[in-house]
């Protein structure tokens, strides 16, 4: 027997959408009635929506994707948590049926991204202090041998074998050791 009753899938969190139009109509350096104009609806509305109130439609939000020069996803789209982990094992993977070989997606590439990829061997002692790189880099790490401590100042995070870590780069941030040993691979990304 069906349950015809079954309740509706929840809807997006609107403060979501609400950070995602702010975001976008202040990196297009539009105003409230310029951006209603250009995507034909009405400028209390967008009020209401950048202000986490009212209930968007999609045609709604795909007009003022189409207005602000973004795809739909952006303004759907979960916010990026600020340090991400994934932990060996838990990623997302694909097996193929020819040979024992998994791939783990750990990120994607944005458009127009630029990656550096280092190797980095450490050894106990002091930490590897830095200071912040340039505005909108990021930084991926999977540890390969040994634990390290990583992660932006304040918020590090202890890795070890297979584990994978992104976080800002343009904050400061620390590599430490927690045994001998310890490798990982970095991979640089300047936006």
């Amino acid at each position: 027997m069906t349950d015809d009753t079954a309740a509706p899938p929840p809807r997006l969190p609107l403060d979501w959408i609400a950070a995602a139009l702010r975001r976008e109509r202040t990196r297009a350096g539009l105003s409230l009635s310029e951006l209603a104009k250009r995507a034909g609806i009405a400028k209390s509305t967008l009020s209401q929506l950048e202000a986490a109130g009212g209930n968007p439609s999609v045609e709604t939000l795909w007009a003022l994707g189409v207005a602000l020069g973004v795809p739909f996803s952006v303004l759907v789209e979960p916010p990026a948590p600020a340090v991400q982990v994934i932990r060996a094992g838990q990623g997302p993977s694909v097996h193929s049926e020819q040979a024992g070989y998994a791939a783990t997606l750990l990120s994607a590439s944005p458009p127009g991204a630029r990656r550096d990829l280092y190797h980095i061997r450490l050894e106990p002692g002091a930490a590897r202090v830095s200071e912040p790189h340039i505005p909108g880099s990021v930084e991926h790490l999977i540890v390969s041998e040994g634990r390290v401590l990583a992660g932006p100042r304040g918020e590090e995070v202890e890795l070890g074998p297979g584990d994978y870590m992104a976080f800002r780069g343009d904050v400061a941030h620390s590599y430490e050791a927690l045994a001998p040993g310890s490798a990982f691979v970095l991979v640089m990304q300047h936006v």
